[in-house]
């Protein structure tokens, strides 16, 4: 693993890049959202649009042609997007969570192979970890990868990948060596590009992240270089893939941020102008309430995040700040659409009006990068190896 290089942005720089997302959102994403979420259309355009803005290299190195973001800008920039659409930030982040497992502890030589590309987006990924019978505990992944002289062959399934169509690589969590206790010892991680015997199963047709390509990957005897093995040393797969769900978190946290601010913008406007007894709905008292928690829990996930993002910054182990930004963002971004939906009343089962989107992407949150459940008890054993009795 490189030694972690602390990553810094100028304030005028950084003002300057959020101002071309902002003027992005508003003319080429918020006039298309509907069309693409409705008709669940993968957004093409926009997707060569984020190319053009080096988004698929925000965290990548400048030295490997990314932009070279630290994680409280790239942060910043998946809460402005989710604020209006957050699905599109997906494939961003898989994409950089990929990116984020080479660069971190890749060899030199797989850096300067693949993280140009990567950065460009000439070749985009994601990463590909769940398979149908095991999600959260990755320790009971069955693919694996059995070495034949200079190559692996590799034979499973994985489901639930973002980017599984629309992307041409992924990173690839197998098993090398099934027999091995603890079990996360016997784990690897491949870079995975496309080829024979790497194919797409069914598409799954969501409840919400609508445009988006997720998909079910079959490996069947599908044979990949063993310089494609992260590190080129086995059994440092799990602490790899997992590192690299640390800037996921952050990321999903960030989009739980968007979503919340997102449901506070759209209700603070419509209680405005809606009115009953002669007044607008955001003078009765009871919407008040709503309105208050809702500013409120959208400022203190803002908070949480940026706690995460600096930790992750400056190199720090942050795993305790992750989960806590992703369980509490995310389940503000629930609340806060909830609560839109309520105030909006029966508008917002029309889909007609924006809202009734950000409830159900806003569930998501919850279940993406590890259950909140599972956040909570990461949180409670990182909390009680800091504070022993």
């Amino acid at each position: 693993m490189s030694e972690h290089v602390q990553r810094h942005i100028d304030a005028d720089d950084e003002a300057a890049l959020l101002e071309t997302i902002d003027r992005w959102i508003e003319r080429d994403v918020r006039p298309v959202v509907m069309h693409h979420d409705h008709n669940d259309i993968w957004p093409a355009e926009l997707v060569e649009q984020m190319k053009e803005m080096g988004l698929f290299g925000a965290t990548i190195g400048q030295e490997y042609g990314g932009l070279g973001l630290p994680a409280t800008t790239y942060s910043k920039i998946v809460t402005r997007i989710s604020s209006y659409w957050m699905a599109i930030t997906g494939i961003v982040n898989s994409h950089l969570m990929m990116a984020a497992a080479v660069e971190r502890f890749g060899t030199e030589a797989q850096k300067r192979k693949w993280l140009p590309k990567f950065a460009s987006g000439e070749i985009r990924g994601g990463l590909g970890l769940t398979e149908p019978d095991a999600g959260t505990d990755l320790q009971a992944i069955r693919t694996h990868a059995v070495r034949e002289g200079d190559d692996y062959v590799i034979n499973g399934t994985k489901t639930w990948i973002t980017n599984g169509i629309q992307g041409s690589c992924i990173a690839l969590l197998v098993k090398t060596n099934p027999q091995a206790e603890p079990r996360y010892k016997g784990m690897s991680l491949f870079i995975a590009p496309k080829g024979e015997g790497f194919t797409v199963g069914k598409k799954f047709d969501k409840l919400g992240y609508k445009a988006i390509d997720t998909a079910e990957l079959v490996f069947d005897n599908y044979r990949i270089p063993a310089e494609n093995l992260i590190g080129e040393v086995e059994g440092e797969g799990f602490f790899q893939a997992t590192g690299g769900l640390e800037l996921g978190r952050i990321n999903v946290a960030s989009r739980g941020v968007g979503l919340a601010e997102g449901s506070l913008r759209l209700a603070t406007e419509y209680a405005q102008l809606r009115k009953t007894m002669g007044k607008p709905i955001a003078q009765h008292q009871a919407i008040q309430l709503k309105l208050g928690e809702m500013v409120t829990r959208a400022e203190a996930a803002r908070l949480l995040v940026n706690q995460a993002a600096q930790a992750y910054d400056r190199g720090e182990r942050c795993d305790m700040e992750a989960g806590m930004a992703k369980y509490f963002a995310s389940e503000a971004a629930v609340r806060n659409s909830e609560e839109a939906m309520r105030i909006f009343g029966g508008y917002s089962y029309s889909k007609e009006y924006e809202i009734e989107r950000y409830y159900r992407d806003s569930l998501l949150m919850c279940i993406g990068e590890g259950t909140n459940e599972m956040q909570r008890m990461i949180i409670a054993k990182q909390w009680l190896k800091r504070n022993p009795a």
